[in-house]
């Protein structure tokens, strides 16, 4: 018998699979145990003409294949390598002991290793366990450059890693990966949008920037073609850069996932996720029978933008509820439960009425208050309570459009943004909390103290709009951000009243203008 190791995936996180091979006497056969799903059950055709086309004849007997656990499910292809290296083994094929590596990858017919999903979070995974070499594809290796602890190396077909581990002791084509340096890569990115061209809306976007340097979700409310659009996407070009810790996070959802750039091998800028408005329950919040990340963890540690919010379904909007709150979702199957972290900024629009001129300066409003309320009770309250800025855009000018002058860059923005971060990180120094947005009910308590007259103005807004208790908590997680932007040690009142005006909607629902 011959053993070799191999990874699966749990989430996020992998871990060991060992690949037991034997090949007894008796009749030519070929068994494969171990909870295997379809795609590993089908590479019994891949292994076995791989070999024979690499070695020239598969081995004749009753050849048994055990994945263990045995109890857990194994998915994916990437079980094809290490099945192939057991079998090569157990047949005396291969010499050399493997005890201290691993292998993962895809096998075409002719023994060529293709490249696979979930490379990064396996190789981490290899990393803690101890393991000190690993083979993957050669398609892989950009993305197994930011993985240290472990050796890697790269092989292009199976004849490669044979002629590694025979007699011979070649191995010519196999290489190994020299690390990247994050920063460096870093430097390379360029904006795709800049605020700078952005024309008017100067409230939206001082919302804006109060968002990003709280890590606030945002509602932008105005007719069509206002901007909206335009905003949400200049957003992420004013968050902070992603950390190296946060950049590995994001790249292991996303090679999972499948949508890793396979050039670059890492996320190097916060992604920007905006799915239609007729996406699924499934599609948004991950799923299916081996449950996937869905659109909500793809934006952990960026943006999430729900254009024209109100026309995604019901349940598509409920979705978000517990992710928004609780920076994860929980995805259960019947084969399995898997948590994918969602610690992302929602950016959402909609228009104030269904002709959407309800409140604007150059259109008129055509609907009835009975239409209108239709229209804004398609957002729920508990959801729209999550939501901490809510902000009116309105048609631009000509003399807007006309104007030749630049607005501010969006660099000069996110070094403010910056700024404040850092004062949230000192604050929430040695806890779990990471930006304004997030702070617990403790918290709130310790950080926003307000004065008798800030307690006034928010007495006077939350009677008079008939705010929630969590309504109550934003705003305050709001002036916090926006006392950090001034540079202010405590809250004022001119922080509260700025929190308080970004409560549109609250407005809208009450008839208050």
């Amino acid at each position: 018998m011959f053993k070799v190791k191999s990874f699966g995936l749990l989430g996020i996180d992998g871990y060991v699979v060992e690949v037991e091979a034997d090949i007894g006497k008796g009749l030519p056969n070929y068994t494969l145990v171990g909870l295997p799903d379809s795609a590993v059950k089908e590479g019994k055709e891949r292994v076995r003409s791989a070999i024979t086309n690499v070695t020239g004849g598969f081995p004749i007997g009753n050849v048994v294949i055990n994945l263990a656990p045995a109890g857990t499910k194994k998915e994916g292809a990437v079980y094809d390598l290490p099945i192939a290296v057991g079998i090569l083994g157990a047949s005396g094929k291969i010499t050399k002991s493997v005890t201290d590596w691993a292998f993962i990858g895809e096998l075409s017919l002719d023994g060529e290793i293709r490249r696979v999903n979930g490379i990064l979070p396996t190789l981490i995974t290899a990393a803690a366990c101890g393991i000190k070499s690993v083979i993957i594809p050669y398609g892989n290796g950009e993305e197994a450059k930011f993985v240290s602890g472990v050796n890697i190396f790269t092989a292009k077909n199976l004849g490669a890693v044979v002629s590694l581990f025979s007699a011979d002791g070649g191995g010519a084509d196999i290489q190994k990966i020299e690390p990247a340096v994050f920063e460096n890569l870093q430097t390379e990115v360029g904006a795709a949008a800049d605020m700078k061209f952005v024309r008017g809306q100067f409230v939206a976007k001082r919302a804006l920037e109060i968002a990003a340097a709280g890590g606030h979700n945002i509602l932008l409310i105005g007719p069509p073609g206002s901007g909206k659009t335009m905003l949400a996407k200049c957003f992420p070009t004013i968050l902070p850069n992603l950390t190296f810790e946060e950049s590995l996070e994001t790249t292991k959802i996303h090679s999972i996932a499948g949508t890793l750039d396979g050039d670059v091998g890492i996320v190097l800028t916060r992604p920007f996720r905006s799915p239609h408005h007729t996406a699924s329950g499934m599609a948004l919040a991950g799923g299916g029978r081996n449950a996937k990340p869905g659109e909500i963890s793809l934006a952990h540690n960026g943006v999430l933008f729900l254009d024209e919010m109100p026309e995604y379904s019901r349940t598509c909007l409920e979705l978000l509820r517990q992710p928004l709150e609780d920076n994860h979702i929980v995805i259960s199957r019947v084969n399995a439960t898997v948590e994918y972290p969602a610690a992302f900024t929602l950016v959402a629009s909609m228009n104030p009425c269904p002709c959407g001129h309800y409140g604007s300066r150059t259109g008129k409003c055509t609907c009835t208050r009975t239409a209108i309320n239709r229209y804004l009770s398609k957002i729920s309250g508990p959801l729209l309570d999550r939501i901490d800025l809510h902000i009116e855009v309105d048609q631009v000018t000509y003399d807007d459009l006309s104007n030749t002058k630049l607005g501010e860059e969006s660099e000069r923005i996110r070094e403010r943004v910056s700024a404040a971060r850092e004062i949230g990180k000192r604050r929430f120094e040695n806890t779990r909390t990471y930006c304004n947005a997030k702070m617990g009910t403790a918290a709130v308590h310790k950080y926003c103290v307000l004065s008798t007259e800030c307690e006034r103005v928010l007495k006077s807004a939350f009677e008079k709009l008939h705010l929630s208790a969590r309504a109550y908590m934003r705003i305050l997680k709001v002036a916090r951000t926006i006392a950090d932007l001034a540079g202010a040690e405590d809250i004022g009142a001119e922080h509260i009243g700025e929190a308080v005006s970004y409560r549109s909607l609250d407005r809208l629902r009450k008839g208050v203008r």
